[in-house]
């Protein structure tokens, strides 16, 4: 019975728990706190259910079909939501709530006016298929995806919520025009989740965004603006629906957008794992990308068996990840809760329709927190490599593509008709562009560099050792922090190596393979002893003068190089090769 109450959920990759986390990956929070969680993310998923609406406008659905594709799109999120929280090899073992894939809400009401719900099946199969191979193939795609391209997909992510949060924030109408009285709820509950997230206590920051939309409802109720909820009296309470007849005559060039369409999603599913990743890892170093691959892997299964019911494909929700650091809590248990609220909530069609009338400043207000959010997560993701030319234009010219396309959609339209619903996303664009640029300008890029140390120009050796390590650092987009390390332990091995006498140096080689960073000191004479240094002090020291303190103080310097080495490098070792000796420094990166 225990386990069926508490069942052992599969293991997660080792995380150093942040200290700023009141729940964290694998902990459970008490139930009323964890209901309470799940309800929050559940609340925050199911707003954004517009996206579907939307869809179903646009194919002039009824209002019965309109209903039937909520509550099979809320079973798909539930299905895939379960999946990331469960974690294995379907999961990535994370807080990632799916919401309706906001991409697809245009090709989505096409194939509904055209081929009705059942033309749904087909297409949520296509999304879901090119999505499991995707899974299966990013584990090997580490040098295509690093930290750098991962940052700018978040961070365009986060820039892309800025306009239609503002304008739901403000009700602004079609002539741009803001509605006081909206704005003034939209403003009282972003205050209230940003006050909460900052100054609240501890169970302040848990429940920040129920608060600050529970105060934007009161606020909207007072000012006359809830509208729509007497819809609910004719509704029923419980509701099954039906299964659509699948409708497989769907238009392949249909199909082939929508496959495109599903593999630039995954760049949005893949920031996504990383930046929950990170929140869940305090000595976050890069992306695993097992768990970005089972992530994938799970938005597409989630995908594949909902298509059956005619769901509305879904994807990873931003919105719900900047929840998660909002309450400071990203216990995959909350995920687990949240997909059974889901779930339940498919069934009672009252619950979903009050959810979805939740008045527009309100969501505004959610988009613009996870709007700043993400902004300074991705410009995070960015800053913990170090950056030369290379990755500074790579980074710099995705942001003004995937920017470019957001501040003039026209821009779109000067690309051929078939690619055009891709050119139009901001998300896809920059995402693309980071592939491409650190593709192209990693060519030529070697990862082995030695430095000549046999003739030392105008510049002190000091300054060129420090100018290789930093510069090779930069260009093989290794973290700030080892390539720092690095360079004060270069100096430090470079300082201990002439101090020793009799071993000139001759040069300085490093390479990098994103796991390890090494250093190799060459040099002549016989090889720097790099045994147990001994760092015992003669008590004396201070009452010796003379010769003899000379000598005491000389003994306790010696090995001060060895003590420093043994600090700043994971690793130490030395001995010959051919006529040469070497000191090799080897830093876990």
């Amino acid at each position: 019975m225990t386990h069926l109450i508490h069942p052992r959920l599969p293991p997660s990759p080792p995380f150093q728990r942040p200290q700023d986390l009141v729940y964290a990956g694998d902990e459970r929070p008490p139930l009323p706190t964890l209901l309470g969680l799940g309800v929050q993310h559940m609340a925050t998923a199911l707003a954004l259910i517009v996206y579907v609406l939307a869809s179903a406008r646009i194919g002039g659905l009824d209002a019965e079909a309109t209903r039937s594709l909520v509550t099979a799109t809320i079973l798909g999120m539930a299905l895939a939501t379960f999946l990331q929280a469960w974690g294995g090899k379907l999961g990535a073992g994370l807080l990632l709530v799916h919401i309706p894939d906001p991409v697809l809400v245009l090709i989505a009401g096409l194939v509904l006016g055209e081929y009705g719900l059942g033309g749904l099946v087909l297409v949520g199969l296509v999304n879901g298929a090119v999505a499991l191979c995707a899974g299966y193939v990013m584990p090997y795609l580490r040098s295509v995806l690093p930290p750098t391209v991962a940052g700018v997909v978040v961070c365009i992510a986060g820039l892309s919520l800025i306009t239609p949060g503002l304008e739901q924030l403000g009700g602004m109408d079609n002539d741009s025009q803001i509605n006081g009285t909206e704005a003034i709820v939209g403003l009282a509950t972003l205050l209230v989740i940003v006050a909460l997230s900052i100054w609240g206590g501890r169970r302040g920051k848990l429940f920040a965004l129920l608060a600050g939309m529970f105060v934007g409802v009161v606020l909207a109720g007072l000012m006359g603006r809830l509208e729509g909820f007497e819809q609910l009296g004719t509704i029923p309470v419980f509701d099954i629906p039906p299964v659509p007849a699948p409708n497989f005559d769907v238009n392949p060039s249909v199909l082939i957008a929508v496959g495109v369409l599903a593999l630039m999603t995954q760049l949005d599913v893949f920031g996504c794992v990383v930046l929950m990743h990170k929140m869940n890892d305090s000595d976050w170093r890069r992306p695993n990308m097992q768990m970005a691959g089972a992530g994938i892997r799970a938005n597409g299964l989630g995908n594949m068996l909902a298509a059956w019911l005619g769901a509305y494909p879904n994807a990873v929700s931003s919105a719900n990840i900047a929840l998660a650091h909002i309450s400071r809590t990203t216990s995959r248990w909350v995920g687990l809760v949240a997909a059974a609220l889901l779930a339940l909530a498919a069934f009672l069609p009252q619950i979903t329709l009050s959810l979805t009338l939740i008045p527009r400043p309100i969501i505004g207000a959610v988009a613009l927190y996870a709007a700043a959010y993400l902004i300074v997560s991705g410009i995070e993701l960015i800053a913990s490599r170090a950056l030369d030319a290379r990755a500074i234009f790579m980074i710099g010219l995705s942001f003004v593509a995937g920017l470019g396309v957001m501040f003039s959609p026209s821009l779109a339209d000067l690309a051929p008709e078939s690619v055009r619903f891709i050119a139009s996303n901001g998300i896809i664009v920059a995402g693309l562009t980071a592939i491409v640029l650190n593709l192209i300008f990693r060519l030529g890029t070697s990862q082995t560099a030695r430095l000549d140390l046999t003739h030392v120009g105008p510049s002190p050796m000091a300054r060129q050792i420090t100018d290789f390590v930093e510069a090779q650092g930069a260009v093989w987009s290794a973290r700030r922090d080892v390539v720092k390390r690095a360079a004060q332990a270069a100096l430090e091995a470079a300082e201990a190596v002439s101090a020793a006498g009799g071993r000139p140096l001759l040069g300085l080689k490093g390479s990098f393979d994103e796991f390890n960073l090494e250093l190799e000191l060459i040099h002549n004479g016989p090889p720097l002893p790099v045994g147990s240094p001994d760092t015992t002090v003669d008590a004396r020291l201070l009452d010796l003068d003379g010769d003899a303190f000379q000598a005491a103080m000389d003994r306790a310097l010696a090995n001060v190089s060895g003590v420093l080495l043994k600090r700043l490098a994971d690793n130490l070792k030395s001995g010959t090769r051919g006529e040469t000796s070497y000191l090799h420094l080897h830093f876990a990166h």
